[in-house]
């Protein structure tokens, strides 16, 4: 086989048995055309934590983002689908995996749609399940959960509230089969709404029925988040080790009357809010309150203190704090642990709390892809873990794991 697109070769009975000892979600297969730096590869794995190791820009991440395909939404970077594609290999990419999950292995392809008459196919994703197509992309959560890590979300306490919110949702994701539904749908009513609004909103019943909807929809997200925010703090106040536990807290304006009435109170309070400042979200372009605008706040538990006023380090250990809780309950949910994708997470950390966090995921029990620059930094892991190096787009097992 071409050794740009090598095959890892496994035992296939092997990695059954591994999968069927240490529950968790885990690709089994992974198949990659025109995707970023790679023109083909077929990667055959057991099962087992992957290490990918290699220089700046060699391809490492990319990886990663590919598997982040096999979750909701447009993946680790939300980079433009059309732009995933090769370059010189034209805009069409496809991802295809072979899948360990709690209710079996099933086969997971997604890519570029094909252009279908007017319509802008070549921003819309296509989601395959065991050969047959899905009706969107959120199918995926009923399947499997995937949680990432990368260095850009170092700066996640600090940034805008929309990179925030979505880190929210994500968590959020793995803890409520429902949540990604409910947030499409919201923003399906809450596009319809700005645009029959821009357009004079002439149609006021058809207007009632979208305020309707998105109340319906918005108060279940914003429920949604505090739930699932409430049991992550839970989870980090009873775990043990290096990592600070933190406290989250779901912020906006519905949030808030959630903590004060019932629901259903808080549904006709948002549906005539909308009705009242119609005029006004027409001139704003669009609506001034609802979920869409909500915030995810944490704080330093032991310290008392915002996260955004922490150190970058305790940021991190902040960061991998939650993502750790978040994993655990994910697990308890599914009896399966998440696909955990970690983007460099070990450069920053000292060699305690690497040791901790590879005895955490170790301990879950699920497959988690970690990328670096130096393999020496994930000694702790060797004779547990698959180690690839990668050079240029080309992907070869490390000879010394």
């Amino acid at each position: 086989m071409d050794s740009a697109a090598l095959v890892a070769e496994v035992h296939k009975d092997s990695a059954a048995e591994r999968v069927a000892s240490d529950p968790g979600t885990a690709v089994l297969g992974l198949s990659l055309r025109d995707f970023r730096n790679y023109g083909t590869l077929q990667l055959g794995l057991n099962g087992l934590p992957v290490v990918l190791t290699g220089p700046n820009g060699a391809g490492k991440t990319n990886i990663l983002e590919a598997l982040s395909f096999l979750s909701p939404g447009r993946g680790l970077r939300r980079a433009r689908l059309s732009e995933l594609g090769r370059h010189g290999g034209g805009p069409r990419w496809a991802v295809h995996a072979r899948v360990a999950t709690a209710v079996g292995t099933i086969s997971v392809g997604t890519g570029l749609a094909e252009p279908a008459g007017d319509e802008d196919a070549g921003e819309r994703r296509i989601v395959r399940i065991n050969g047959e197509p899905a009706a969107s992309a959120n199918v995926l959560s009923e399947y499997l959960d995937v949680v990432w890590l990368t260095p850009q979300m170092d700066r996640l306490f600090v940034e805008g509230v929309s990179t925030r919110r979505r880190f929210m949702d994500r968590l959020v994701y793995g803890l409520d089969g429902g949540h990604a539904r409910q947030v499409a749908a919201y923003e399906r009513a809450m596009r319809e709404r700005n645009r029959l609004l821009k357009a004079g909103g002439a149609d006021r019943v058809w207007l009632d029925a979208l305020e309707s909807q998105m109340a319906e929809h918005g108060v279940a997200v914003a429920a949604a988040r505090r739930d699932g925010l409430a049991r992550i703090e839970a989870a980090m106040a009873l775990a043990s080790g290096p990592f600070p536990a933190a406290r989250l807290s779901a912020q906006g304006g519905i949030e808030a009357w959630l903590a004060e009435m019932p629901a259903l109170a808080a549904e006709e309070r948002f549906r005539r809010l909308l009705a009242e400042r119609r005029g006004y979200d027409r001139e704003a372009g669009a609506a001034a309150e609802g979920p869409h605008r909500s915030d995810m706040a944490v704080w330093h538990a032991g310290k008392g203190q915002a996260a955004e006023q922490c150190s970058t380090g305790e940021q991190k250990a902040l960061l991998i704090a939650i993502t750790l809780a978040n994993a655990r309950l994910v697990r308890g949910r599914r009896q399966m642990a998440p696909l955990m994708l970690l983007d460099e997470v070990s450069a920053h950390l000292d060699a305690r709390r690497r040791d901790a966090l590879y005895d955490e995921l170790l301990a879950l029990g699920g497959q988690v892809w970690l990328t670096g620059t130096d393999e020496a930094l994930f000694a702790g892991l060797s004779g547990r873990a698959e180690f690839f190096g990668i050079a240029e787009g080309a992907v070869a097992p490390s000879a010394v794991h």
